[in-house]
């Protein structure tokens, strides 16, 4: 890892038009790099967007005909990797010389099918090359309606220009086997895209920086009525400045110092100077995947094969 200025980006996606939230993407993008950032992490679901508020007319035992529909749309907003939008992104990072990781609303491949979408992050390099990609192991709630779930091929860390990058996606991080599979990993800059907003995620990411003697970087979005379609029906209300995604993003230190936010109730860019001597500094006393592990009486066997129902 070599000093870096992160960047961590709060804003929404603009709900079912892909092409505009690119756009904002890139414009987002170029404004952290223009701040001298040398890494830029985005929310979950930023290309492709999350529906907070609705439940595509599936009730237990029942779908609608509109839920059909309004899926279509969500499918249709979402994005093939390798595809032109996933390119575009490749592009701008290396225009940018910007290391970037964005979560994406990924269609499955031809091979794997085509019918399922994944909730994604994806890790670009500031050379523009897309270093890798991780699925989201485990759909929470409403959300198994519309995600698949992820396998263990895709838990990889990243090498990227800014330090060894791990991605774990919203309530993947409540799982401690994943968190630890990162962690195992050497992962030194711990990346957080999420949706949840809720004050007590701050203690969590404070637990991981802590746990893991890693620079924790999570970034939300903050999204209103107003970022959505006219024809678009949370159950939050219609008003357009109703807040659907309330922010809440933070960066922590190894040690878990609060180097930037949480800020809630706006669109916003966090910054934070991440210097890799602090992680040397706090694993001193507890490396929990090295000196502070108990393997003699604790191991996590991971499978990293990919899955597929059709051998």
């Amino acid at each position: 890892m070599r000093p870096t200025k992160a960047a961590v980006i709060q804003a929404g996606a603009t709900l079912f038009d892909t092409a505009a939230t690119l756009e904002k993407f890139e414009r987002l993008a170029g404004e952290a790099a223009s701040a001298g950032a040398g890494l830029c992490v985005f929310p979950e679901a930023f290309i492709g967007g999350y529906p907070k508020g609705v439940h595509f007319g599936a009730p237990v035992g029942s779908r609608s005909p509109e839920g059909r529909d309004l899926f279509r749309r969500y499918f249709d907003g979402a994005i093939d990797v390798p595809g032109r939008e996933a390119k575009r992104m490749g592009e701008i990072a290396g225009d940018l010389k910007l290391d970037i990781v964005v979560g994406v609303i990924e269609r499955a491949s031809a091979s794997e099918g085509g019918g399922t979408l994944y909730c994604t992050a994806l890790c670009y390099g500031a050379d523009g090359a897309l270093l890798g990609k991780r699925r989201k192991l485990m759909p929470t709630a409403a959300e198994r309606v519309i995600w698949g779930m992820g396998d263990g091929s895709t838990l990889e860390a990243f090498d990227a220009r800014s330090g060894r990058i791990g991605a774990v996606i919203c309530w993947e991080n409540f799982m401690p086997m994943t968190r630890m599979s990162q962690y195992a990993q050497g992962v030194e800059i711990y990346c957080a895209p999420t949706v949840d907003d809720r004050e007590a995620w701050t203690s969590l990411m404070r637990v991981v920086a802590l746990e893991g003697r890693c620079f924790v970087l999570s970034a939300n979005q903050f999204m209103t009525r107003a970022d959505a379609p006219d024809d678009f029906n949370p159950i939050q209300g219609d008003d357009a400045d109703t807040v659907l995604i309330n922010g809440g993003s933070v960066i922590f230190s190894p040690l878990g110092e609060l180097l930037a936010g949480p800020v809630f109730g706006e669109e916003t860019i966090l910054f934070a100077d991440l210097n890799p001597d602090e992680i040397a500094r706090g694993k001193m006393d507890f490396d929990v995947a090295g000196h502070y592990a108990r393997p003699d009486v604790f191991t996590l066997e991971i499978d990293r094969a990919k899955r597929s129902p059709v051998r």
